[in-house]
């Protein structure tokens, strides 16, 4: 890795600004139960990474890159839901799922890299 620290990480900043987004996205929303599960989904993103990233190791920073793609597509899941039950507009629900796109196929290739 040439990275020193995981907040030089591309794939670390753009899932931070996932969550920010989604937090503001849903700040209006009174529903609590899924603001707290979409929410806590694209926060576990930035955090996986940065935990596997301090494992110090290949193999469980691999882990640990698969536990955030997978929480991208539970976030991702939860925005198609979100515009069904109109809790977004159209042109939130694009944004945020031309994001989850995007790092995921960053969390893949950076995977990729790492496990060979």
């Amino acid at each position: 890795m040439t990275a020193e620290k995981f907040e030089d990480l591309i794939m670390w900043k753009k899932a931070v600004i996932l969550a920010k987004d989604v937090y503001c996205a849903f700040k209006n929303s009174r529903d609590f139960g899924f603001n707290d599960q979409i929410q806590r989904a694209a926060v576990s993103v930035s955090n996986n990474i940065a935990e596997g990233f301090e494992r110090k190791s290949r193999r469980q920073f691999h882990y640990f890159l698969e536990i955030a793609k997978g929480s991208c597509g539970e976030v991702r899941s939860m925005l198609y839901l979100a515009l069904v039950l109109e809790k977004i507009s159209e042109s939130q629900f694009k944004d945020l799922l031309d994001q989850t796109k995007q790092l995921s196929k960053l969390l893949q290739t950076f995977s990729n890299r790492i496990s060979h």
